[in-house]
């Protein structure tokens, strides 16, 4: 039986705010629609967040025209508040999410193994986009 390698992809940004901060724009219903969109064309038009171990999200995405959609939903693994998120998506992929204060700053690294459908460079373009929306959502908010 052959054993497939398991293709890994790491975004990462900075954003100037408290781990405090951070972490309520990432985790609260409200703020994930303000944020959660890799390009203009696309939108999250609702969100639900149970934030604990065994616990479930769903983040309804969509094309603004509505032409396309689909549910990204996960349950929680861990949970370390300010610090980590590590969850499982619908698929059976991983993710792990990490929260460092830095000076005023709180660094944001989010790694998560690969899905075999569409090309590499496109996804992490796509989680480095919603990631890069989250730091301008974030630090608007002041």
């Amino acid at each position: 039986m052959a054993t497939v390698e398991k293709r890994i992809i790491t975004v990462r940004t900075s954003v100037i705010a408290p781990a405090e901060v951070v972490w309520k724009h990432w985790t609260t219903p409200e703020s994930i629609t303000g944020w959660n969109n890799a390009s203009d064309d696309w939108h999250t038009p609702r969100a639900t967040n149970d934030l604990r171990k065994g616990g479930k999200f769903n983040y309804r995405m969509e094309a603004r025209d509505g032409s396309i959609g689909f549910d990204f939903e996960g349950i929680y693994d861990n949970v370390i508040e300010n610090r980590q998120i590590d969850y499982t998506i619908g698929d059976g992929r991983k993710v792990k999410i990490t929260f460092a204060p830095k000076g005023k700053a709180t660094d944001i690294v989010e790694t998560f193994e690969a899905e075999n459908t569409h090309p590499f460079e496109i996804q992490q373009n796509g989680w480095q986009n919603i990631l890069d929306n989250f730091k301008k959502f974030t630090e608007s908010q002041k």
